[in-house]
């Protein structure tokens, strides 16, 4: 009842994000891109997406706890008048009622794409041959989603849609795409972005600020994926300050809330102000500070 878990590492009440980050560990490990000829570690790559496929959707992996359906995906009910067959490499089974072993079928492969994860689900075609990709996209396509066009070796064209918050390093499957009959695995490479960083969920920034801005406070423009918004600066915002704008990070999958946007305030004086530096000679504040205080009490 654990085997997802355990193919994983992961407990049984493990969050969606420890999933996620399991899984992404597991199968850069065991990519078959980075073990060429090494038939243990492709085994052990399709049983860790056979097993994220089941876990990183909220739905099923609920009905699987429940033990409404099995580690392959199937419903718990008997199917008289029918043989089952095995993948030998993920356990995931499939019925059929004909002679011809090619006659079964897998209604959870219906969607080329799926959602966030479920392409790469393990699944191998009798008597195919799968072939890998790999593609390199900008961070605002892996976050905000986009179409890319694939060459083939025969020559021939396809359009991949890349989903809204692909991952660095994520492998989407479409079925039947990798030359009859296999199906085409597609390795994801996210370019880093000049402004934005991504944590998890989370988009991160470093957020100029002028003196005015930061001790008088105010509204300013800010970027996100999305296009620019409004923040306010509260007054008196020191320097490494983070303010957060939620919901405007990585957008959600399998259930989870979108990530925020954390935008670590940076002091920008900008050119010499003399008006300024006069000001400051001349200036007695009422409530003198040193900045350093908490530094200087530790030596």
């Amino acid at each position: 009842m654990d085997a997802p878990y355990k193919t994983l590492g992961v407990a049984r009440d493990a969050s969606q994000d420890v999933i996620h980050r399991a899984y992404l560990r597991l199968a850069k490990q065991h990519h078959p891109d980075l073990n060429p000829g090494n038939s243990a570690a492709e085994a052990r790559f399709k049983a860790i997406s056979a097993a994220n496929s089941l876990l990183s959707d909220v739905e099923t992996r609920g009905k699987f706890d429940r033990g409404e359906i099995d580690a392959s995906g199937q419903e718990r009910r008997p199917q008289p008048n029918y043989r089952d067959f095995a993948d030998a490499d993920t356990g995931r089974r499939y019925s059929r009622s004909g002679a011809n072993p090619r006659d079964w079928s897998d209604d959870s492969f219906d969607d080329i794409f799926g959602s966030m994860f479920h392409e790469s689900d393990g699944a191998r075609r009798m008597g195919g041959q799968d072939h890998l990709f790999s593609i390199t996209i900008d961070f605002l396509e892996a976050v905000n989603g986009a179409t890319k066009r694939l060459g083939l070796p025969d020559g021939a064209d396809f359009d991949v849609k890349i989903p809204a918050g692909t991952d660095d390093g994520q492998v989407l499957r479409l079925r039947g795409k990798g030359g009859a009959p296999g199906d085409a695995l597609i390795e994801v490479h996210v370019a880093p972005h000049a402004v934005f960083h991504r944590d998890g969920q989370d988009i991160r920034l470093d957020l100029p600020v002028s003196f005015a801005e930061a001790v008088l406070g105010g509204s300013v423009e800010v970027p996100t994926p999305a296009g620019p918004v409004r923040m306010k600066v509260p007054p008196h915002s020191d320097t490494a300050t983070k303010l957060r704008l939620r919901g405007r990070g990585v957008p959600a999958h399998g259930g989870r809330s979108a990530g925020d946007l954390i935008a670590t305030l940076r002091l920008v004086f900008g050119p010499t102000d003399a008006a300024l530096e006069a000001f400051l000679r001349d200036w007695a504040p009422d409530h003198p500070n040193n900045p350093r205080q908490t530094m200087e009490a530790t030596l």
